[in-house]
């Protein structure tokens, strides 16, 4: 299911592997092996590693700080980390933010913020879900009143992945109640440490500790933290998606977990029944045929956004596919591992002979429904591609 790459690309490739086998922290592969998270040092460590390299914005253009790559080579460098177990890079700072401040950000945002997402300064987190304002963002109630040279904020966000490393968050807040919903959103950045706010854990279903709830009151931000235009932030919002649900296609790390289950599967077959190894077998062929068929699809994709534009309705394609072949893949290593799929809680090891893998298929149940659910995704498609 390898897609055919040039000596060149295949070069790159090797230079990629060599530099993990050399440089990844096997505890920090081991972590991601089992499906567990980093803590904030053990992730900025790595991020210290890929900055050494001249990698770590890999996916921004050289005039912002990143490394000019094109979509093949950026390709390869994600299955190669997949590959080796490498934790991701911090998703809110450099696929998310970044390309809405390159796109829409004033030269004095981009100067200033992603110097710091470099460095390490600054770790984001991001506050578009509320309480009733899911995949509905539209219907977001969190304020922002203009008060001479800032805006006061008052309001709620829920789900914020990671809000307890962070020191800063990217927002959308209602600045209008004129006209249509989308029309009175804005895009502001906010210093956590601001007075007036607060931050609640949420234990997931797993009984990890990853998403959180942010309160805010009478949260006094700079005027200068708007991103482009006030009441614009819709626009901004949905390009940000874009690369969001590219995102959640995570085709290498769906190959890496498809060697992983057919590996399990050599393993334990022995002790299943004839027709349940018959039905495994032919999920797993079907799973492996979807996953190549996305990966297709998942490079078309990069092509057409090597020129500096952004995702289109595709992404919702890519996001819908990788997150049902994710979970597949997630349903069919709990099914042949059977009672060794020991759920755990965060920060525990498997014992000898026992998986997570029931917890990692319980948290992942998730990609389904963050990113804008999989129902509106498909609502996105019927209306942009199909023209219902």
């Amino acid at each position: 299911m390898d897609t055919t790459f040039s000596p060149e690309d295949e070069d790159f490739r090797a230079l990629v592997r060599d530099f993990v086998e050399n440089n990844l922290p096997p505890e920090y592969a081991r972590i991601v092996a089992e499906g567990g998270y980093l803590n904030k040092e053990q992730l900025l460590d790595w991020h210290a590693i890929l900055r050494r390299q001249g990698w770590l914005a890999y996916n921004w253009p050289v005039e912002f700080g990143g490394t000019g790559w094109g979509p093949v080579k950026t390709h390869i460098f994600d299955e190669e980390m997949a590959r080796a177990d490498a934790p991701k890079v911090l998703a809110f700072n450099f696929k998310m933010l970044a390309p809405v401040l390159m796109k829409f950000g004033s030269q004095e945002q981009c100067d200033y913020y992603l110097p710091r997402m470099i460095d390490g300064t600054d770790w984001w987190c991001q506050g578009y879900s509320e309480p009733g304002a899911g995949s509905d963002l539209a219907s977001i109630r969190t304020t922002a009143v203009r008060d001479g040279d800032d805006y006061i904020v008052n309001g709620q966000k829920t789900w914020t992945t990671l809000g307890q490393y962070a020191n800063m968050i990217f927002c959308l807040v209602r600045t209008s109640n004129e006209g249509k919903p989308q029309a009175g959103i804005s895009f502001l950045l906010i210093d956590l440490a601001t007075p007036g706010i607060e931050m609640r854990p949420i234990r997931t279903i797993d009984g990890g500790y990853e998403i959180n709830e942010v309160f805010f009151t009478n949260v006094r931000v700079p005027a200068s933290n708007l991103v482009g235009a006030e009441n614009e932030g819709w626009t901004y919002a949905k390009y940000l998606l874009t690369y969001e649900r590219t995102g959640i296609a995570m085709v290498g790390a769906s190959k890496k977990k498809l060697t992983r289950l057919k590996d399990l599967f050599a393993e334990k077959s022995r002790s299943l029944s004839v027709h349940e190894k018959a039905l495994l077998a032919a999920r797993i062929a079907r799973v492996e045929i979807d996953l190549a068929n996305m990966d297709t699809t998942n490079m078309r994709v990069l092509a057409s956004v090597a020129g500096g534009g952004a995702p289109g309705a595709e992404s919702s394609m890519l996001k819908i596919l990788g997150s049902e072949i994710h979970q597949e893949l997630d349903s069919l290593i709990r099914r042949v591992v059977g009672r060794d799929a020991q759920a755990l809680r965060s920060g525990e090891q498997a014992p000898a002979g026992a998986t997570n893998a029931a917890g990692v298929y319980f948290n992942n149940r998730k990609l389904s429904i963050y990113g804008g659910s999989n129902e509106i995704q498909k609502n996105i498609i019927s209306k942009m591609i199909l023209g219902l």
